[in-house]
């Protein structure tokens, strides 16, 4: 129905740069919010950035001033910039999305995309 394809993660050295994208593809009629989490073994999944329905963003403390959150919606596609990483910031990123999809008579569905793995060494 709705698929989220991930793309950029990788190994990186501490103070380096990577930057993830993600795009959704099928049924779409409207993509009505966009955000990256993360996650590591044993944790749960955090909020990581993401767009407010306003179209603000909003930052986990940990990444603010450190990563950025962009979209293209005409190629329906959320971004992750992220700057100055820190082993800590080792995980998978995942991307989400609420998505009205069509023939959906209004309802909107999250899809979440299939993780990417982040790793800094330090």
């Amino acid at each position: 129905q709705v698929q989220l394809v991930e793309s950029g993660g990788g190994l990186v050295q501490a103070g380096g740069s990577l930057r993830l994208s993600c795009t959704a593809s099928g049924s779409i009629f409207s993509i009505n919010a966009m955000g990256w989490y993360r996650q590591t073994p044993g944790k749960q999944r955090e909020l990581v950035a993401h767009f407010t329905v306003g179209g603000s963003t909003n930052y986990e403390d940990s990444v603010k001033g450190r990563f950025t959150i962009s979209r293209d919606n005409a190629k329906n596609t959320v971004y992750l910039q992220m700057n100055s990483l820190k082993p800590e910031d080792t995980a998978v990123y995942y991307c989400k999305m609420i998505v009205r999809t069509l023939g959906s008579r209004g309802y909107e569905y999250q899809f979440w995309g299939q993780g990417t793995q982040v790793t800094v060494s330090s």
